[in-house]
């Protein structure tokens, strides 16, 4: 019995020296944006978490549907072609930084530094629907 409780400990306590060494997902995340950058022009500063990607993308995709449900179907093609094309571009390779992630979670990243290479972001890192709409005339 005392056998058993020393091992379930030192089996207790690796286990709990290996989760603490290893980075938080958020962390994981910001590298992987880190390792994006290059493929897609973003600005290197631009190290969004999971959650502020998907809200990145979120407000592209509401743009988007507002403009179609407004009569401006074409920019909105127009504009989903342009980070459709990016994207796969730049999604061509998976870098090694970004293996941690979800496929789910690495798509969400992908976009939102495909957004951000394209200009399309304001100081803050959102997505400006006015920045856009720049680009796309350009």
């Amino acid at each position: 019995m005392r056998r058993t409780t020393i091992l379930l400990t030192a089996c207790l306590l690796l286990a709990g020296t290996a989760v603490g060494c290893s980075k938080p997902y958020d962390e994981k995340a910001k590298d992987c944006a880190t390792a994006l950058t290059e493929q897609t022009g973003g600005n290197p500063a631009d190290k969004p978490t999971v959650s502020e990607a998907k809200e990145r993308t979120d407000a592209l995709d509401k743009t988007l549907a507002a403009m179609v449900r407004t009569g401006y179907e074409r920019i909105a093609k127009d504009a989903a072609d342009t980070v459709e094309n990016k994207t796969k571009e730049a999604g061509k390779t998976r870098p090694g930084a970004c293996e941690p992630l979800s496929d789910d979670d690495y798509t969400d990243l992908l976009m939102a530094k495909t957004i951000d290479g394209l200009g399309w972001t304001g100081d803050g890192g959102q997505f400006d629907r006015l920045k856009m709409l720049d680009g796309l005339r350009n």
